[in-house]
This record gives structure tokens, sequence and C-alpha cells, in this order.
């Protein structure tokens, strides 16, 4: 592969953003912690500071890199997954947010198994997040290896693998660093970063075209006759048949519901003081993510038009890559190293808050409440969390070397259809179903969970796909072999209802039901009462 502007430049620029992230990662949130500054970062955000970290939080590489591939290659149906991250919102902010915030402390297993048994609603919790935030890992992992790669102009398999573990250890000192607080400030400054950064390369997009977008759409089209005028109407990728058509159904539900489950989005609620603030930050997070995915339209389809999809198929992380090698087209090196350098703080940013979610998991609810029966100091908990993130970021670093070619939105779709399918259903029971119970929630979890994943390795995402003559390989993870059994690509159709029968299921054929554990929780999830309480303690 040819190299891409000035590798050192780029490399240059790139580690300045690094070092100076974890600068600040040192200066707001060195030294010892307690479990809840090391979690929640001790609760001391306002909402519109929440509201910008969780922008940052979620505008993750498969916001940046991915959709803005998936627009420049399928046009209108890559911008579809903007339409559905945005609208889960609205299920996040009207069903979850406040009532999360009321009731939970510093994870979300702590709502699922405050009227339930403890340890079964906790491991089976505990499964899920770690099993959703590895999907989500992934995507954040291929998305790093690609922009690195892009960087140094390095295309071997063996180089990327090199490039993932260095953004995993870079990942790890984060965590290890700063906690919840440094990264909820990595994450505020990061959004604001790529915001911006995002808003000026549209202003030159749309400037090259005489700020005229039909322009730039007719030159996105000339420039892809194999996909023509299909790439402004729905259904390049997912018309060609029944089976894409109710694919792209299956994705619309894991999109919409996903957020509202994902763990890293769910424990960002309780860094924030009280509900009303809870509530506050959903608001802010719409308008910025909102904003931001009506420029990615630009950048994709300007991707498409001055780039072209066949430059960007052959780069490192082929979709991936249509942002940076957009910016080096704009502005050349100076600008390409100052857009990935962004992305990449987007990808640690990202990377570092499901590591916290992932090592409060282990030592909140699996190691003091599970293994330790609640009687864990808070210093072995903040140890056994410290030795989690890197257990964590190991298991990142190696998922993110088999997933490396992969689009990395379409990989965080897969994460949104196990997050909707094995959390949503319990979640929303266990606020809302008075008769809700233990079984229930177990059967709910585990059923979902082992469905979405169970359809996930048996699809053509893990092997079956054609080989592409073009590049040789296949769009599968797995080369060379075909075991697929499930002809959709994404599970959540199947999945997601059935997460919510098991749920049902499993509670009325069991007897349990305690009505005076269901009243307090009714009270404090609507009032808040007890919170601070538990917060200080």
């Amino acid at each position: 592969m040819s190299t891409i502007g000035s590798p050192a430049l780029n490399i240059s620029i790139f580690a300045i953003f690094v070092v100076v992230t974890l600068v600040i990662v040192i200066k707001v949130a060195g030294g010892k912690k307690t479990a809840g500054q090391m979690y929640t970062g001790g609760a001391a955000f306002s909402g519109r500071q929440n509201g910008i970290a969780i922008a940052g939080d979620y505008l993750s590489a498969a916001s940046f890199l991915g959709i803005a591939g998936a627009i420049a290659l399928q046009g209108y149906d890559g911008f579809l997954y903007s339409i559905g991250f945005l609208v889960a919102w609205l299920v996040a902010l009207l069903l979850v947010a406040e009532l999360m915030r009321n009731t939970g402390r510093f994870t979300m297993a702590d709502v699922l198994s405050y009227r339930l048994r403890q340890r079964p609603v906790r491991m089976a919790s505990a499964t899920s997040v770690l099993a959703v935030s590895f999907f989500y890992l992934l995507a954040q992992m291929a998305g790093a290896g690609a922009l690195v790669s892009l960087l140094l102009g390095v295309s071997g398999a063996a180089a990327q693998n090199v490039v993932i573990a260095v953004v995993g250890m870079v990942m790890i000192a984060y965590v290890m660093i700063g906690g919840m607080k440094g990264t909820t400030w990595v994450q505020m400054i990061k959004a604001v970063l790529l915001i911006a950064a995002t808003t000026i390369m549209t202003v030159w997009v749309l400037a090259r075209f005489g700020l005229n977008l039909s322009s730039l759409l007719q030159e996105a089209v000339d420039n892809n006759p194999e996909a023509g005028e299909a790439l402004l109407e729905p259904g390049l990728r997912y018309g060609e048949s029944l089976t894409t058509k109710i694919d792209f159904i299956s994705l619309s539900l894991a999109l919409v519901l996903g957020t509202a489950g994902l763990p890293h989005v769910l424990q960002r609620f309780y860094t924030v003081p009280t509900s009303k603030q809870a509530r506050k930050s959903v608001e802010w997070a719409i308008w910025l993510i909102g904003g931001f995915y009506l420029l990615t339209l630009v950048i994709g389809y300007g991707a498409g038009a001055l780039v072209g999809p066949e430059a960007i198929s052959e780069a490192p992380g082929a979709a991936n890559s249509a942002a940076p090698l957009l910016a080096y087209e704009l502005g050349g090196s100076p600008l390409l190293g100052i857009v990935s350098g962004i992305a990449f703080a987007t990808i640690l940013a990202v990377v570092a808050g499901l590591t916290i979610t992932t090592s409060a998991t282990f030592a909140h609810d699996l190691y003091n409440q599970v293994f330790k029966r609640g009687e864990a100091t808070p210093e072995q908990e903040v140890k056994v969390a410290r030795y989690a993130a890197i257990g964590g970021g190991v298991i990142a670093i190696l998922g993110g070397m088999l997933a490396k070619d992969q689009n990395v939105a379409f990989l965080v779709a897969l994460a949104f259809a196990v997050a909707a399918s094995a959390n949503l259903p319990t979640i929303l029971y266990s606020l809302f179903w008075k008769r809700f119970n233990t079984r229930g929630a177990v059967w709910g979890m585990y059923g979902g969970l082992a469905s979405a994943l169970i359809l996930i390795i048996f699809s053509p995402v893990v092997s079956g796909k054609p080989v592409d003559p073009a590049t040789g390989k296949s769009a599968s993870m797995l080369q060379g072999v075909d075991f697929h059994l499930f002809p959709l690509d994404n599970p959540g159709l199947i999945s997601i209802p059935l997460g919510f029968f098991l749920g049902w299921l499993g509670t009325v054929t069991s007897k349990e039901f305690n009505r005076a554990k269901y009243a307090e929780m009714e009270v404090r999830s609507l009032t808040g009462h007890g919170v601070a309480e538990a917060i200080e303690h």
C-alpha cells in the first residue's frame, strides 16, 4: 500500500494527542481512589458535563469511522446507522435514565438485583455486561488498528496486530491512572474536539462543491459507477433480497433498543448527583449526538465523491479509513494527523469507559457481592478492579486482532443486539413490572444472551460469506470456512423478542414475589429517596 501523507508527521501529531490526554488524566484524577471515585467519579459531574461526556463515550469509532465508511460505500443504507443510533436515545431518556439513576449506585446489577435474590441476578448481569462490552471493545480496537496502520503506512496483518496491542496498553494506562473521573474529562474534551473537527471538515467538503449539497451527492454518484443512483436510495445493501430486507429490520431493532441496555452508557448516569441531572445529561447528549450524525452525511458522501470507493476499500481497515482519507484529501498530512489524533482519542476514551464498566462489574458485582458476599473492603474491591482492567485490556487486544477487517459500525450493531436481548428486557421488567422475580431475570438475561451469541456464531458474520474477487478475502471474520446456519447478519429480530419472552415465562412459572421490596423500589426509582445515603456509604 502506498503511504498516505508523511508517517513521521502523522505519528507526531497523533503522539501529541495521546500525551496531552494522558497528562490531563494524571492531573485531574491521579492518586489513590475509593470505589466510588473509581467507578463513578464520586457522582460529582453536572448534567451538562455528563451529557458532553456521554456524547464523547457514545460517538465512538463506529460513529466517526464506521458510519462515514458505510455512507461512502453504501450511501443511504449507511446513514440508517446514524438514524438508529440517535433514535435509541429517546428510549434511554424516556424509560431508563432517571429511574436507573435513582435506584442504582455503581453498576447495572445494583438495579436489577435491588428487589430480587442478589447472587444469581448479579452473576447473570455480570455475564451479560462482559459479553456486551467485549463486542463493543472489538469494534473500537478494530477501528484503532485501521487508523494507526493508515497513519504509519503499514498494511501487513502482523504490523496491524502490533498496532492494536499498543493501543490496548495505552488504554489500560488511562483506566489504571484516571478511573472514571479522568476518563470523563477525556471524553468531554474528545467530544468537543470531534464535533469541532467534523464541523470543519463538513464545511470544507461543501465549500469544494460551492456549498451545494446536490453537487456533492451527484459527484459521489458519478464516482461510484457500480452503485450509481442507488447510492441515494434505500436498498443498496439491505434491499437485494428478502433476507437482506429482514436483516435490516433486525438491525433496526438492535440499534433502537440497544442503547438503553449498554452497560457503559448506563454507568454514566451514576456520575451525576441527582436524577434531574441524569435527565439533563441525556438531553445534552441527544442534541450533540444528533448534530454530529447530520454531519456524517456530508463526511460520508464527501469521502465517496473526493476519495472514491476503490481507494477506500483498498486502504487498511477498508471502510473504516474513509474519514481519515477524506481529511488527507482536504488538508494533506496536517489535517490527516489532527483528525486521526482526534479519532484515536475517541477510541481511547470509549475503550477506557468500557474497561471501567467491565472492571466495576467484575470487582463490585462478582468479587464483592457474589464471591465475598458483600464483605470485601473498598480497598480490596478497587485492587481487583485494577487487575480486571488489565485482563479486560488483554482480551480486547486479542479480539481486536481477530476483527480488524470488519466495519466497526457493523460490529457495534452486534453489541447493541446483545445488549437489547440480554439487558433491556430485564431492566424494563425490573423497573415497571410488579410481578417480576429472580427466575424471570435469570432466564431473560441468560436466554437473551445465549440466543444472541449462538445466532452470531452461526451467522455469515463469522463464516460463510463469499470471497471478494478484488481482495481475495471473505467479509466474514473467519476465512476459508463455512459453518453458518442462520441467514441474518444481525440476530436482534429473534434474540430480542426471545429475551422478553423468557423473562415473562420465568416470572409466571415462579411463585416468588416480594410486595414490600417492590413498593420500596418503586418509591426510590420515582423520587430518588435513599440515593444520597447509598452514595455516601
